[in-house]
Parts: structure tokens; sequence; C-alpha cells
């Protein structure tokens, strides 16, 4: 070793180049102030609130937890160290924040403390009120503050005066305005109230977990330790029971109804002065669902649309929303494209796949959006930044790469990532020029990137090819390491120079690493994503075998010298490859799988595969362990590494050990790591420093590279 630090080091202590990155950005609607969260350098866990004056580029602290907090460490609840696993959230300080309409006054939360922040004057001070308090919002006029705290609904005047409780959990498993697991894990609702735009009244959902079975995690490490309860819904179990009041600050109450023995999932909620409470709610088995106005003097709601799918719905960002003129905006598939509506008008084409709303204002409805079904090969991985009206679309962001922007009057922030650099470009617009830009303190890699996007075979899958940085075109061929999540919502191949560097250095190790986005990742077109309805197994395995045989014509693949890595669904892939395909794949490293899609939720899993009472026979095709599924397995032994946190609460370690013990009792050798106190998430530096050391000795093991010892 080198004085030089290492990349798994390096990758490990800035938690994959986020640490010292704007983030969470706000825009006052004067256009006088952008607000964001970063911490001081790329390796401080700690973010600062911070505000900046986009006309003098001047920046100033409005909230630093370790002033706030006196130098003392933080203290988390239970719920809230459960909502930042929902939300993958591993840094520190200043996690989240709330503003109000005009972005005069920020609440936040540290160590479960009540904080509020006047971000003109950058001036923070503590609200004494009962805790642990989580998620604290302000009123649209900044009056007040909203926030949870034992289950409670609690409101509390900006200035500290006047806290009580608006609702109260009537009994155990009940809590008011939070989202329950599976909105948080799978709907991406994170949030359980909402103030209406006169700050007089909140929509707060009250959630019931009394009918959802009971799991326990427990510390194998510690036995002393009681093992933690968790609700968790699994596959065809019940769910917690969730409903929807209107609470008044007079201390009234109105409760919502709609046909919850239809539509049980509440999926959406958006209050806005542009029209009246909006829900969207979904079927179970998420082939239909309802958009729905709310009468607040009755509770009494209308169906204002509805949509059906043979396959599901997805749900996106941003919507539903009302425009300026009360026309409902949502995206929709229609005619084989994925495409925004007003009303019933559809302002996009196939040549955008529409994935979210940023904003919707009286010029027109900001997105982000992927290319169509007949994208050109230069614009894989790329996601752009459209303001669409009646006149078309107009592509806000100009160089190639993925962006992003947040948006309010005549200022636009612009987030943007290329191939060409590391790290993102934050720029400040008004009116479509820049006036500033956003520093980032991220660290900068000690490795460049080197991938090439492309796209392989006849179904033109979307890939990156990852060769050795030292790699000359005519040196011989490579072994291979596939490196795929290919599972839904998760894209792994972007034009991001960061989103490649982990793949960049396992060909540094003298691989060629292949990354593949099969059908059921979020690209191009709806029949894209859905043609893993029922069939996990073979759609997914099927594009990682063909993306590699297409590429193998053209990049310098050793195909005798296979080996596929992955986690999550990417890790269940892995299991999969090497057990069905030993023909194809010659090892395997599989992180946190999906082995027994009955142990995973109900809102993901009966989305893709149904519900297990009635569709056991998808299950039994698509698990690993059961009698269908290892009667699938080749009669080839191939290496294979299991690596499972068995804190893990999302994919329970009970996936792992279910397949060990079935490969054991099959006669299969494999290797098994456990990660004692780790869950979904590897936020432990050295933990996940040495889990890149520990994969990239086993394949090379398991494919023979090791040279001989003495």
């Amino acid at each position: 070793m080198t004085g030089q630090l290492s990349f798994p080091r390096q990758h490990a202590r800035t938690q994959r180049f986020s640490l010292g990155a704007p983030r969470s950005f706000s825009v006052a609607p004067d256009g006088t102030r952008v607000v964001f969260l970063r911490s001081r350098s790329g390796t401080d866990r700690a973010n600062v609130l911070w505000v900046l004056d986009p006309e003098t580029g001047r920046e100033y602290p409005a909230a630093d937890p370790a002033v706030l907090l006196g130098g003392s460490a933080e203290e988390l609840s239970a719920e809230e160290r459960a909502r930042r696993e929902r939300t993958r959230e591993g840094s520190a300080g200043v996690v989240g924040y709330a503003v109000d309409d005009a972005v005069e006054l920020a609440a936040f939360t540290l160590s479960g403390r009540l904080f509020v922040a006047e971000l003109r004057s950058g001036t923070a001070r503590e609200l004494d009120v009962p805790g642990p308090v989580i998620d604290p919002r302000p009123s649209p006029d900044g009056r007040r503050v909203a926030y949870v705290s034992g289950g409670a609904l609690r409101v509390v005047e900006a200035d500290g005066t006047g806290d009580r409780a608006l609702a109260e959990p009537e009994g155990p498993g009940i809590v008011w305005g939070l989202a329950e697991f599976i909105a948080a894990e799978e709907m991406h609702r994170f949030r359980g109230f909402w103030w209406s735009p006169e700050g007089d009244a909140l929509l707060a959902a009250r959630t019931d977990d009394g009918p959802v079975q009971r799991w326990w995690i427990a510390d194998p490490a510690n036995p002393g330790r009681e093992p933690a309860e968790v609700a968790y819904p699994a596959a065809g179990t019940p769910n917690a029971e969730v409903t929807l009041s209107l609470l008044r600050l007079d201390g009234t109450r109105t409760d919502i109804a709609w046909d919850r023995d239809r539509h049980p999932y509440l999926a959406r909620v958006h209050w806005s002065s542009a029209g009246a409470p909006l829900l969207l709610v979904q079927a179970r088995d998420q082939r239909s669902q309802a958009y729905l106005t709310v009468d607040p003097g009755t509770g009494g709601t209308q169906v204002l649309h509805t949509e059906e799918d043979p396959k599901w719905l997805e749900l996106f960002a941003g919507v539903p929303a009302w425009s300026p003129d009360g026309e409902l905006v949502r995206i929709a598939d229609r005619d084989g494209a994925r495409v925004l509506l007003a009303g019933d008008r559809a302002l996009t084409g196939p040549q955008l796949h529409v994935q979210s709303v940023l904003d919707v204002a009286a010029d027109g409805v900001l997105v982000a959006a992927s290319a169509g079904p007949e994208a050109a090969d230069d614009e894989t991985g790329e996601m752009h930044v459209y303001l669409v009206g009646e006149r078309g679309a107009e592509r806000l962001s100009a160089e190639p790469g993925r962006h992003s922007a947040v948006r309010s009057g005549a200022l636009t922030v612009l987030v943007s990532v290329s191939m060409e650099r590391p790290g993102a470009l934050v720029r400040v617009l008004r009116d479509g020029k820049q006036t500033a830009t956003v520093p980032s303190h991220a660290e900068t890699p000690v490795l460049t990137t080197r991938a090439r996007l492309t796209r392989a075979g006849s179904r033109r899958i979307p890939c990156a090819v990852v060769l050795p940085s030292g790699f000359r075109d005519g040196d011989g061929p490579l072994p291979v390491l596939m490196d795929p999540y290919g599972g839904p919502h998760g894209p792994r191949v972007a034009a991001a120079h960061n989103a490649h560097l982990t793949s960049q250095w396992f060909a540094d190790q003298g691989f060629a690493v292949v990354v593949a986005d099969g059908r059921g990742t979020p690209h191009t077109s709806p029949a894209w994503e859905k043609a893993v309805h029922e069939d996990f197994a073979g759609v997914t395995l099927d594009d990682q075998v063909d993306a590699l045989h297409a590429l193998a014509g053209e990049y310098p693949l050793d195909l005798t010298r296979v080996a596929i890595r992955g986690w999550s669904y990417g890790g269940y892939l892995a299991a999969l490859a090497v057990l069905r395909r030993p023909d194809v794949f010659h090892a395997g490293v599989a992180g946190a799988p999906v082995t027994d899609w009955r142990l995973y939720d109900t809102h993901y899993t009966e989305r893709y595969l149904g519900h297990p009472d009635e569709r056991p026979e998808v299950y039994a095709r698509n698990s690993l362990v059961t009698d269908d599924g290892l009667s699938q397995v080749a009669e080839q032994h191939r290496p294979l590494m299991i690596i499972h946190g068995l804190a893990d609460d999302n994919v329970v370690a009970a996936h792992t050990l279910r397949l060990s013990s079935a490969l054991l009792a099959a006669g299969r050798p494999h290797e098994v790591l456990p990660l004692s106190g780790v869950t979904h998430m590897t936020p432990q530096e050295q933990v996940a420093e040495n889990l890149l050391l520990l994969q990239v000795d086993f394949v090379k093991r398991s494919l023979g590279l090791l040279k001989p010892q003495g």
C-alpha cells in the first residue's frame, strides 16, 4: 500500500461520496433564498441547514447541529431510526426539514428535539415540546408547527406556546400522522399529515398496526438483548388499517370516507390552494386506482378519475396535483407510452418516458423524463428536465447526463451529473440564466470511471461496460463480473460518473464488469417495465444472459470465467444465476437476497406476482427455496457466497437462512457471511470497506484467478 487512500476505504468513509454534497433544496417564491442541506466536508456526516443568496452567492448557516446540541452526540428514537432506514438515510445532523410557503421558517429535529430556523436571519431555536419529535412541518403561513410524538399528532405555535394534541392514539399499535411501513418502503409516501392551504386544519393518516403479523428480529451477537418486534406485512398477510381524518385547530375532527374495501391503499395526498384535497387510492392488487376529491366540510369524497391496468399501475412522485386552472395533473400509461396528462389531454407523447413531476405552475409543468422507446444509443442512461405546456416540451437541461430540478417562481435549482465529472453540478437559474452555483464539499474519488454505455442484443438492453483503467484495445479477453440490480425501480445504467465507481474498482482488479438493466428496470416504456409480470426468475435472468452474450461479440469478455454479484434484488438475481444457469455463471455473490417472495412485503410483491393464495404456483416458480424453485436448480455446482445483515428489517435474514438450509439439504456447498448489527444498508465504514475486499477475494478464488502462495 502507498500513502494514497484506497477506494474501498474512501467509498465507505464518504458514504458513497454523498457526504459534503448539497441536497434537499427549497426555493423561496420571491427568489431571494435557496435553502439546502450539506455537511462541512466529504467525510463529515452531520448536515448543516444552509441558505444561499442567489444574487450575491453568499451562503450562511441557518442551523448547525454542533452549535444547537452543544457538541453532544445525537440520540435517535426507535421510530426515527426506522424512518431513516425507510429513506436509506445514513447521514446525521439535520437530515430533513420542512418549510412554510414563503420559505421563511424551517422546522427539523435533532436528537428527537424540535427546532425551528428563521431563514432570513439565519437563526435557530428549540421549541420545548414533548418528545421524541418526528417529522415536524410548519403551517403554510409559518405561524405553527405540527409534529408527531408518542403516536399523537400535535401542534405548537412557532414561538413555542400553545402546544396541544390534535389526535392521540386510542390504543396500542395506533399512530397518527406517520406513514406506515409499506407506504414509506414501497409507495414512497413518507408523510402522514398535510396542512390545509389556510393553515387552520390538517389531513392526518391514522394507522392501526394491530392486524399486521409480528416478526422478531434478534441480535444473535448479543443474546442478552430482547428481540425487536416488527409489524411486517408479508405477502398475502393483513396490512395495517389506514384511515384519514380532517383535524381542525379548534379541536373538531371529521373522518374522510371512501370505499376502503375496494381501494385500501392510501397512496398519495395533495392539498393546495388550486383545488379541493386530492387523494389517490389503490386496490390491493394495484390493478385499479381512483383519484378522489375531498369535501372538508363533510368528509365525503367524489371520484374524479379511475384507472385500470391488467398488470399493475405505477405510482409517481409529484402527482396527483392541480394545475393553476383546476385540471388534474397526472402521469399515466397510454398507447404504449408513459405520458403527462392535464385532465384527459396528453401533453407529451412517445418521445418521452415521463418519470416524475417536479413543479406545476402557470407557465407549464416541470418534469423529469428519459427518452422513449425509440431512444438513440447515445441517450442511454440519461434523464432530463423538461418544461411541458400546451405548445410542447422544452428541454431545460442541455448537457448529456442525468438532471433534476426544484423550482419556485422565476428561480430554478438544476442538479446535474454526467459521465465526464465526479459528483453533481448545482446551478441556480433565474428565468433560465445562471446566477449562482452551490459548491459541493464531496471528496473527489481516487479513481476515474471509464464506463461505456451501450445497448445489447435484439432487445437493446441498456448496459454499462467497465474495463480496467490500464486496459488497451487489443489486450486479451478478461474474466467477467456481472454487477446488476436488475429489478424494478433500480436503474444501474446511468449517465453519471459516480454511479460506476464501484464497478470501476472491481474492473481494476482485473475484470470486465458488465451492468445490464434488463426488462423490469425503469427504462423507455411501460412494456419494458411490465415484462416481469409474474416472472422475475425467467425474464430478469434471461436478460442478463442475453446481454452478456451480445456484448461478448464487441468487448473482450472471457465467457469461460463469469461471476455475478448483487445486493437486494441484485442478490436474488446473483443467486438465481449460479443456481439455474451454471453453464453461464461460474460464481456468485448474493447480498441480502430475497429468496422466498412469501417473506417480502405485500405492496411490492403482490404488484408483480399477485396474491400468494391466488397464485401459489407463481411464487413457487420464482422462489429459490421452494420445491418448485429448487427443482429448477441445475446439477452443476458453482461457488456461491451469501451475505446478510442480521438487523435487516426489509429483507429479513430468514431469506438467507432458508436458502442456506435448502442448499445444505441438497448437498450444495456455499458460504454464508452474517453481518451482526447491519441493516439493509451497510453504513458502518469498516463493514462497507471490507465487504468490497471480501467479495473480490471470493470471486478471484472461485474463478481460479488467485496465484498460489509460495
